[in-house]
């Protein structure tokens, strides 16, 4: 059913602005939405690692180079795979702006290579393991980006093809939408799938008991199963220049979504036998604090 004028009855909105001013302090919505996601993500990581015998704290030091090289890896993806948006005859920003973060343009890809990187010079550095680490943050991450995706919300990008479903997501001309035409809210269908993969990663890790980085391979193929076919509903513009760039009728994002569910299936078969003792604690620091417990175990909570 639509209204007369043409609109149907029931749609999501976009928000009029994303960002608000506080003074001459600028507030945008997609910066306090990634903000939102890593303290949530980390504090809930804390907690995890806590429950396997790790030392409080740990998650919150490892996060910080974690956060810093995940920030550069996914901007950089961003700008590698969307180059034309910043350089070359049809560039609708300046070069320079490809540092503007805060813009939008934070690509998960980059995020996890790169953030991983971080994450392992901060796990070798303490002398823990890295696979533990991996499989305490993997259901995190994914609540992360579920909540993180609602940054796309405000700077209206992430959605797909037009619709007539009832959630379909309205979008000003300036953003590539056409008047009277509702689409696909493809940044509402990965937020809930992620939320549902952080879920769905809990509850494997206590029936399955993944260890050494199977659960966060899990967390790569389950995540990137649901991309693969997100992914194919957008069609929204690249930095309003061009729409995405395709091989073989596929979307880059598409491609890059089958090497890693590979690759994950394929760590996971490999490891599926590996059952050497992981480290969360150096030995001196787990007796240290094994003292000041009073001998008490650690907490029972399993968060695997």
């Amino acid at each position: 059913m639509t209204s007369l004028t043409g609109m149907p009855f029931a749609s999501i909105p976009s928000p009029s602005q994303g960002v608000w001013h506080l003074g001459f302090i600028p507030i945008r919505a997609y910066a306090l939405c990634f903000l939102v996601a890593i303290v949530f993500a980390t504090w809930l990581s804390e907690r995890r690692w806590r429950a396997r015998g790790g030392k409080k704290g740990t998650i919150s030091d490892i996060a910080v180079p974690g956060v810093i090289f995940g920030l550069i890896g996914a901007r950089l993806y961003h700008v590698i795979t969307d180059w034309q948006t910043y350089f070359g005859p049809r560039a609708i920003k300046e070069p320079y702006q490809a540092l503007f973060i805060w813009e939008g343009g934070l690509s998960i890809w980059g995020a996890v290579a790169l953030g991983g990187v971080g994450v392992w010079l901060a796990c070798r550095r303490r002398g823990l393991s890295l696979g533990a680490a991996a499989d305490t943050v993997a259901p995190t991450i994914a609540f992360g980006q579920a909540i993180a995706r609602w940054g796309n919300w405000f700077n209206q990008e992430l959605y797909g093809g037009p619709t007539t479903l009832p959630w379909g997501l309205e979008i000003d001309q300036a953003h590539g939408g056409t008047p009277g035409v509702l689409y696909h809210p493809t940044f509402l269908y990965e937020s809930l799938w992620d939320a549902a993969l952080g879920f769905a990663l809990i509850l494997a890790g206590r029936r399955f008991t993944l260890r050494h980085g199977r659960l966060f391979a899990l967390y790569v193929a389950g995540y990137t199963f649901g991309r693969f076919w997100i992914e194919g509903l957008r069609v929204d513009p690249v930095g309003g220049v061009d729409h995405a760039v395709t091989l073989l009728g596929l979307r880059i994002n598409q491609w890059t979504s089958i090497v890693l569910f590979i690759g994950a299936l394929v760590y996971m078969w490999v490891t599926r036998n590996k059952d050497v003792e992981e480290i969360v604690e150096p030995a001196s620091q787990h007796k240290a604090s094994h003292e000041e417990n009073g001998g008490r175990a650690a907490d029972p909570i399993e968060t695997t």
